[in-house]
């Protein structure tokens, strides 16, 4: 059956505002340093105001989801993206973002309320701290999703922050119910270990539902398998899941197809920004299995463009990837 969409992905629409902070400077706000909180408006609110002498270095669309579709349309791939935004100015300037980056969405999405926002706050150590107030995307609900977008899809990319609201999981049970009754393969990522401790069930019965292709990092993987390390956790994976990748920072990705596991080395990098490296590493590894390639050859897309963006602010990259496919597969 020929697909004309490379992913269908859902989950949150926020507007990404990045700073960069010491340490000790998270530590005084009462910041916990690495993960991703979620906090309210009047929350954030306080944070932009005790932020109100820092300059941004970064403003763009995002969410972890939307990155990762904005990463496989820069490798040339074709992207549909399920989210739902206010109707304010935040709105509009993410709607005209994402369509600028060739990501295609629902432009009727939209609610009353507040555009989504993430402060992110990045640490000299490279490490990406996240401050998310969810705003109308937290009433992503199944009636948003488009049953003929992810029918003429390669894969559905499901986002696993969305599982932290009652609406948000069930958008993405029946976006997996959708996928396996189109024949569309199944992606979830679990996105952040903080949400793996507070979520596990969740995640467990969407793996358990069918998920063909499994993104996590190391500390996501140990935890969600009690494993005390990613060889071991690679191992028990394999047996809830056909395929998956564990990113490992700059030692690359382990990944797993088959029941065997392979490490597939990271590219060198000087990394002053963790920020999207996940998702762009879930980018490159979709679209590379999307138009028929490896999982060793997708996975060293993905380990790429995961090594150029964390060489930048922000979870964009500089430029698009889809005249360079050769050059980077020939490097390895």
């Amino acid at each position: 059956m020929s697909r004309t969409l490379d992913v269908y992905g859902v989950g949150h629409a926020l507007v990404d505002v990045q700073y960069t902070l010491a340490p000790e400077r998270l530590e005084q706000l009462g910041i916990r340093k690495g993960v991703m909180t979620l906090i309210d408006e009047p929350q954030q609110e306080q944070l932009l105001v005790a932020l109100k002498n820092e300059t941004p270095v970064a403003q763009a669309s995002g969410g972890s989801a939307a990155n990762t579709m904005i990463g496989v349309a820069g490798f040339g791939g074709k992207t549909y993206y399920t989210c739902l935004l206010g109707r304010d100015e935040w709105g509009d300037f993410y709607h005209r973002d994402l369509e600028k980056a060739g990501v295609k969405s629902n432009p009727t999405h939209r609610s009353a309320g507040p555009t989504g926002k993430c402060v992110v706050v990045v640490t000299p150590d490279a490490d990406r701290t996240l401050n998310t107030f969810l705003g109308v995307s937290s009433q992503l609900d199944p009636e948003h999703l488009e049953v003929p977008f992810i029918q003429d899809s390669a894969y559905l990319y499901l986002e696993g922050y969305l599982v932290s609201s009652e609406k948000g999981f069930a958008t993405c049970l029946r976006a997996q119910e959708m996928a396996r009754q189109a024949g569309t393969r199944v992606s979830l990522t679990l996105s952040d270990p903080v949400m793996v401790e507070y979520f596990r069930e969740r995640f467990e019965k969407l793996v358990a539902g069918g998920v063909d292709l499994l993104f996590c990092n190391e500390e996501e993987a140990q935890a969600f398998t009690g494993a005390g390390d990613r060889q071991a956790a690679a191992q028990q994976l394999a047996r809830q899941a056909p395929t998956g990748c564990i990113t490992c920072g700059k030692d690359g990705a382990l990944v797993f197809e088959g029941g065997r596991c392979n490490l597939i080395p990271g590219v060198k990098a000087t990394a002053v920004d963790t920020t999207g490296a996940g998702d762009l590493f879930a980018g490159g590894v979709l679209f590379g299995l999307a138009r028929g390639y490896s999982l060793e050859q997708a996975a060293r897309l993905g380990n790429y463009a995961a090594a150029q963006v964390v060489a930048r602010y922000g979870p964009r990259l500089d430029r698009p990837l889809k005249g360079e496919l050769n050059p980077i597969l020939s490097t390895f």
